[in-house]
């Protein structure tokens, strides 16, 4: 028979895309159910609840049309019967583990969940970013999770190849490739035109030195527009920009690019540029000082040498998440 997980989302992508990642690593079907605490005190209450082990389910609530306008279940779907209950985020933790206790089924958290019982959570896979305490249950990972089944790139690559011909009037050939990733400004990164001018001068400092190597670039729905003006003067041999086109080459970089600079903000990005397709990774410092978890995120993957800073050799280790998933697969029975 096989095992079946359900997947509660806070309606954040990323979030999401992290459970979804964790259920297909294990190889499981699953459903998507969004929730919501019904009340940022219901939301506090949790905390409070959990660590004297009350887990009722009144505090939060299924979100009756999805976060866009999506059927979504009002209690657990009939006859679905799920083997783990899986979140990843604040807004999920809670109820994911209180779903879990009344279905009879394990509870699997993504990212450290800090303020909560950690002992009575089946499985956390955090990132070690998270400095998550050493527990029998906790599964340190050194980056995000990351979609990384091969028939999502390969329909990534197609796609863009059709993207690729309408935006060039050339049909894409397999040369070598440098692509930019460029994500925004958060609260522990700043992005203005003159360090994006700085950062594009040096990567395109290289032209005219050995072999033909195209460019590539893509900016994204946080890039502010003063940044994606300096972007976009720059002569690509493909660009996407975002404010104009929303369509999604990361995959195809990912997978065709040689080398892969990304802004250092953009956890997620780097998380698959590390994990996934055969580039040499760069990291675009762009973070603010100080020794907040997004500077630890990018140290640790330079230390490990999945990642490089601007001015060093690219980093060309992918992250092999298999034996993570074997330590995930005996804490949670499967």
């Amino acid at each position: 028979m096989q095992e079946k997980a359900m997947i509660l989302t806070d309606g954040k992508a990323g979030h999401e895309n992290q459970s979804r990642a964790f259920a297909r690593a294990l190889g499981l079907d699953f459903e998507i159910a969004p929730v919501r605490f019904k009340s940022k005190f219901h939301k506090t209450l949790s905390y409070l609840f959990d660590r004297i082990g009350l887990r009722p389910m009144w505090l939060w609530e299924f979100v009756p049309q999805g976060f866009d306008a999506m059927p979504a279940p009002k209690g657990m779907p009939a006859p679905f019967k799920p083997s783990v209950v899986i979140g990843t985020g604040s807004g999920t933790f809670y109820p994911a583990k209180s779903l879990a206790r009344k279905n009879g089924a394990k509870c699997a958290v993504v990212l450290y969940p800090r303020g909560y019982d950690i002992a009575s959570f089946d499985c956390v896979l955090a990132p070690a970013f998270d400095r998550p305490k050493k527990a029998r249950n906790v599964v340190e990972i050194p980056a995000n999770l990351v979609a990384s089944d091969a028939a999502f790139y390969a329909e990534g690559v197609e796609k863009f190849k059709d993207h690729y011909r309408k935006a060039t009037g050339r049909e894409y050939s397999n040369v070598r490739a440098e692509a930019v990733i460029v994500g925004g400004p958060n609260k522990c990164s700043t992005m203005t035109p003159e360090w994006m001018k700085a950062e594009l001068d040096r990567i395109f400092a290289g032209d005219g030195k050995g072999e033909r190597v195209e460019r590539w670039v893509t900016t994204s729905r946080r890039t502010p527009p003063e940044v994606e003006a300096v972007v976009d003067s720059y002569p690509w041999d493909y660009r996407l920009i975002y404010s104009r086109d929303h369509f999604n080459p990361i995959p195809a970089f990912v997978s065709l690019a040689d080398t892969l600079y990304v802004t250092a903000e953009s956890t997620g990005m780097l998380s698959e540029a590390c994990t996934s397709g055969r580039a040499a990774v760069v990291a675009l410092d762009n973070l603010n000082p100080g020794p907040h978890k997004f500077r630890r995120f990018v140290e640790g993957l330079v230390a490990a040498g999945y990642v490089s800073g601007a001015e060093g050799k690219p980093g060309n280790r992918k992250i092999d998440l298999s034996s993570q998933f074997e330590s995930v697969r005996r804490l949670i029975e499967l």
